[in-house]
């Protein structure tokens, strides 16, 4: 329930990131201001959050992968497709998986590979469907594609090393992958010269940075310490099912708004068919003693 709260809470930057004071940046720059200002907010819930300072060589790695993560899935969603950048990012569970096998010698019940197989099928099948060729289709660089798998195995090198280390304090494991985001975001941050929030902006940096951010990593990290990794990944695909939702809610109307295909809510179906058939149960009906 941790990280199915965690999924929820990711899923709000459908709503967040569509507000109007956000637009006070260029749109080809707006991707790394609003990722080092709520890593900045973040921080301030986290911070506090923490009750024990520790060291771990596997910090490194970890907060290596949550930048790398950071800078490839803003980069691929600017330059390339957003919706093709989310997706792809999402076959995370995939490598996740992979990595789970061989790191920590996980063996996945049956169960488990029917729900990875339903998931990365829904996956797949959008990612398919959103790049058939149209009539005046925009193109992007093909090295967007790359950048945003590369998110996605990034993402799931955090998702393995903060289970790697389940005797750590979640709020300080998370606290340090948001001070090196920052301390990396922050010199193209200064090199492109976006301007300081104003008004009500902070207010929604705030909200983006603590409770689309921060909360959320510190209840995914308190709940991998009880769910394997494998399958809190695949719970996360939660994330991308909801945040067309709230767009869809905050940008209805509006004129250049053009809404989820058909194909996602299918795609976001098998999902979602995944998951009931990891967590939902027919249990036969108990015989009685006599019988």
């Amino acid at each position: 329930m941790l990280v199915v709260a965690a999924a929820f809470l990711w899923s709000l930057s459908g709503f967040f990131t569509q507000v109007p004071q956000l637009k006070v940046w260029p749109q080809e720059t707006r991707g790394l201001a609003i990722a080092f200002w709520r890593a900045v907010f973040a921080l301030c819930l986290l911070l506090p959050l923490a009750r024990r300072v520790s060291w771990n060589a596997r910090m490194i790695p970890m907060a290596f992968c949550f930048a790398a993560m950071n800078l490839t899935f803003l980069t691929a969603v600017v330059v390339g497709s957003p919706a093709n950048t989310i997706w792809l990012q999402n076959l995370a569970p995939s490598w996740v998986v992979l990595g789970a096998i061989w790191i920590f010698g996980d063996r996945p019940v049956l169960r488990d590979w029917i729900m990875l197989g339903f998931c990365t099928a829904g996956v797949v099948f959008i990612l398919v469907m959103e790049n058939l060729p149209t009539a005046g289709q925009k193109t992007y660089p093909w090295w967007t594609s790359l950048l945003a798998v590369l998110s996605g195995v990034t993402y799931a090198g955090v998702i393995l090393s903060i289970r790697s280390m389940p005797k750590e304090d979640p709020a300080w494991l998370i606290a340090v992958n948001h001070i090196v985001t920052a301390l990396v975001v922050a010199p193209f941050v200064i090199w492109f010269g976006s301007s300081l929030p104003t008004g009500s902006l902070w207010l929604v940096l705030a909200a983006l940075g603590i409770f689309q951010l921060g909360l959320p990593y510190y209840l995914f990290a308190h709940g991998l310490k009880s769910t394997p990794s494998h399958i809190a990944a695949l719970i996360t695909l939660l994330e991308p099912i909801l945040l067309p939702i709230w767009v869809h809610w905050t940008r209805f109307g509006d004129p250049d708004y053009v809404p989820p295909g058909w194909w996602t809510w299918v795609g976001a179906g098998f999902i979602l068919l995944g998951l009931i058939t990891r967590y939902v149960t027919i249990r036969k009906p108990a015989r009685s003693a006599t019988a």
